[in-house]
């Protein structure tokens, strides 16, 4: 284990009524976040975050994603991701961000669950016992709405100030009953292109 990391945490949450009807096939949610001392605290501003993006993003990415696809039961299982970063309230919200957007930490999931789509994400800074908040979408098709979710938890003494949680996402299916439709019969009904860059 790095010697950075203080803990990691493993969240399943199984979802088997949503409103006032039984969701029919469970929605099966996951987190695996890592609590890890903030590689840049203390040093006032840093112009070169590089070395240790590449120092500990690909170390985070490998086991983040090796817990995800170990609860899930395989990659393959996995249909909706995401990413979160919450950095403690003495470092800059650039060290969370720092940290999840390369392509050294993101490859390594999605490369295992097989994924064409980015990941989803949030960075925000916070104390201890602050929301994590993991947005995901289907890991193949942004617009596929029913994909649209996300996971929330704490943790209780994390992150203190001088450290940082980063944090993968998965869910197994779609919401249930999603009946808002997608986005590309959206586009559709406006006469927009599904590729019109300025749709949303």
């Amino acid at each position: 284990m790095h010697p950075m990391i203080r803990k990691t945490l493993l969240s399943t949450e199984t979802l088997y009524t949503d409103g006032a009807k039984a969701a029919g096939k469970p929605l099966v949610m996951i987190a695996a976040a890592a609590v890890i001392k903030n590689p840049w605290a203390g040093q006032g501003y840093v112009e070169d975050l590089g070395p240790k993006i590449r120092e500990l993003a690909p170390v985070l990415g490998e086991l983040l994603t090796g817990m995800i696809v170990k609860e899930a039961g395989g990659g393959e299982r996995v249909e909706a991701f995401g990413k979160c970063a919450v950095v403690g309230i003495d470092g800059e919200l650039e060290h969370a961000s720092a940290l999840i957007h390369t392509l050294h930490f993101g490859n390594h999931y999605r490369q295992a669950v097989q994924a064409k789509s980015y990941l989803a994400f949030n960075n925000t800074r916070g104390p201890a016992n602050a929301p994590i908040l993991i947005p995901m979408m289907q890991k193949n098709d942004e617009g596929s709405r029913e994909h649209y979710l996300t996971y929330q938890f704490a943790i209780a003494d994390a992150p203190a100030g001088d450290e940082i949680v980063v944090a993968l996402g998965a869910a197994l299916g779609g919401r249930p009953h999603h009946r808002i439709g997608n986005r590309y019969l959206d586009l559709k009904e406006l006469g927009h292109d599904a590729q019109n860059p300025a749709a949303v």
